[in-house]
């Protein structure tokens, strides 16, 4: 089945997602090896983007026209992605591979990794995106 329209039997949930990036290359690392740990495959790969899926959902990264302008994720607009993680294992192990990535810094390190309440990992990427992996109990 093709995802690139919509499928009535995940109505309401999220289709995809599309992030522009100033560095394409670093970015384009950066969430290829997330993304892939985190069961999605390289959807497509072309001079100015990629993008990843996973069942009926894809997220694009597209290199930026102004990058001129840096992501503030405090200011209005998107704060952070979340995705759900297999396993603790898996939030263990991805923290791991965030510790050993260069532009990639993990979050709230003091109180990880129950800084929400509950067992996930946070960081934020090259663009300085957060994202967050969250556990299942």
């Amino acid at each position: 089945m093709s995802y690139d329209h919509a499928d009535p039997e995940h109505a309401g949930q999220l289709h995809h997602v599309e992030l522009y990036a100033s560095d394409l290359e670093t970015s384009a690392a950066f969430w290829g090896w997330l993304l892939t740990e985190l069961g999605y495959e390289l959807k497509n790969d072309w001079d100015d983007g990629r993008s990843w899926i996973n069942g009926p959902t894809y997220i694009v990264l597209v290199r930026a026209d102004n990058s001129d302008r840096p992501f503030d994720r405090q200011s209005s607009g998107l704060n952070h992605l979340a995705f759900h993680a297999a396993s603790r294992e898996q939030v263990d192990e991805l923290t791991a591979g965030i510790r050993e990535r260069e532009n990639v810094t993990l979050l709230y390190e003091d109180r990880h990794p129950f800084a929400g309440g509950y067992y996930a990992l946070y960081c934020e990427g090259p663009e300085g995106i957060k994202v967050e992996v969250v556990a299942p109990e």
